[in-house]
């Protein structure tokens, strides 16, 4: 959410960025809303000052009117909820406004690679490298030899759990906790704090963090409950100080947490049905900071998240290649987002692997999250949020990558200690 004073102050900025968002906003309805809610918190105020007074006089006539006043204050103070919750539900319409960095575009198609790692060639055996992996065979795809390795069943996944369900086996099973974990530690030892995250949450997290009221069909929600099973760790850990005030100097915290993900994938009825690149749950190592308000540092940690995700790319020697988005495609919430896509031969192309956000002081507006500055003023705090590693998607990459022509897979050497073998091969 944007101060209403920075929305006044730059309205022609916020209206750009909404348009490049590709939001419709009320603007009109949104600013005439707000000068009512002045309207009547000034009358309101005018009242409980003249209240305060007659309330000392304790005559005849400051009795009558003492009781006029208390009429009319519960008139306007009903009317200034109705003001207040149209004003709230306009204010959650309007989206971040971009940095200046971020190109203006209108989908995918307009966002920037900035780098590809690195810019050279992999044999069969020795996966990595910022071009597309080359092998001496003709490759298969992660559903074929899952399927041959006995690492995935997809067949009794949908069986018992319908649609982009599935059970990972054996050496597969190993692998995805055996990455997950593997990313679990090199964040601690980087001094992030570890958490094991709640999936199922309360509706004010999705607001929070900008993903209501913009994505509900994304999102399964339990009505008896009035509780949502939340699409990444973003969800909770954002809002983990939420309604708090705290210290500058506690600044800026960071977190490393896993937590099972959920979404409906609405929308994407037909698209990548077949294997596990696009499924309803999956697990997650999700990177989120909340630091001071201060925009050059924020863009600092924004990078160090991207490097942190490079880097287990990198440990696990898979070509990706890392995409600035446009304004278009990167979300209403964001100042700035890097995407990162690692190469997966099945596809013949690169697929999203990694999301890097910067949202500025907009979630924590929503959420509340305040810090008390070291010259006594109280301000809101900046977020950011990076996915570390998400499974089963980064399997995909792996074993596509990994891939030999007698149709094993090398386990990556990082990898190696936490699933005991080099090689997973046919039973």
């Amino acid at each position: 959410m944007l101060d209403i004073k920075y929305i006044r102050e730059n309205l022609e900025l916020c209206k750009v960025a909404a348009i490049n968002k590709n939001r419709v906003v009320e603007w009109e309805k949104l600013l005439s809303t707000d000068e009512k809610r002045k309207k009547l918190i000034g009358k309101i105020d005018v009242l409980r000052t003249e209240r305060n007074t007659v309330s000392q006089e304790r005559t005849a006539a400051s009795s009558v009117r003492g009781k006029e006043i208390k009429v009319e204050l519960k008139e306007l103070e009903e009317a200034l909820r109705a003001i207040e919750s149209e004003f709230e539900s306009l204010m959650l319409t309007v989206p971040n406004v971009p940095d200046k960095s971020v190109p203006v575009g209108k989908d995918e198609k307009d966002n920037v690679e900035v780098k590809k790692w690195p810019a050279r060639n992999a044999s069969q055996s020795d996966a990595g490298g910022g071009e597309p992996t080359k092998f001496n065979f003709e490759p298969k795809d992660h559903i074929e030899l899952a399927t041959s390795l006995d690492l995935i069943d997809f067949e009794r996944g949908a069986k018992v759990g319908g649609s982009r369900a599935y059970f990972l086996k054996n050496e597969g099973a190993q692998l995805e906790l055996a990455i997950l974990m593997y990313t679990f530690n090199k964040l601690i030892a980087k001094g992030y704090t570890p958490l094991i995250a709640p999936s199922l949450v309360k509706e004010f997290t999705f607001f929070g963090n900008g993903q209501l009221p913009w994505g509900r069909d994304e999102i399964y929600h339990f009505e008896k409950d009035n509780q949502y099973l939340a699409g990444t760790a973003e969800v909770p850990v954002t809002a983990y100080y939420a309604n708090e005030v705290l210290l500058e100097k506690d600044l800026p915290k960071k977190f490393v947490a896993f937590s099972p993900c959920f979404r409906r994938e609405a929308g994407s009825y037909g698209k990548d049905v077949k294997g596990v690149y696009r499924v309803h749950q999956f697990n997650k190592i999700e990177q989120v900071i909340i630091s001071t308000a201060e925009t050059s540092n924020s863009l600092t940690l924004h990078e160090e998240l991207l490097a942190n995700s490079e880097e287990i790319l990198q440990d696990l020697k898979l070509p990706y290649r890392v995409l600035l988005m446009c304004t278009g495609d990167m979300g209403e919430p964001q100042v700035k987002k890097y995407d990162i896509e690692t190469w997966m031969p099945g596809r013949k192309a690169y697929g999203e692997t990694m999301s890097n956000s910067f949202m500025g002081d907009f979630q924590a507006r929503r959420l509340k999250i305040r810090y008390k500055g070291k010259d006594g003023t109280t301000k809101f705090c900046h977020t950011l949020n990076n996915t570390a590693i998400a499974t089963p998607r980064i399997l995909v990459a792996i074993l596509e990558n990994y891939q030999q022509k007698d149709g094993s897979v090398v386990v990556p050497d990082v990898l190696q200690p936490f699933v005991g073998k080099k090689i997973i091969t046919r039973k």
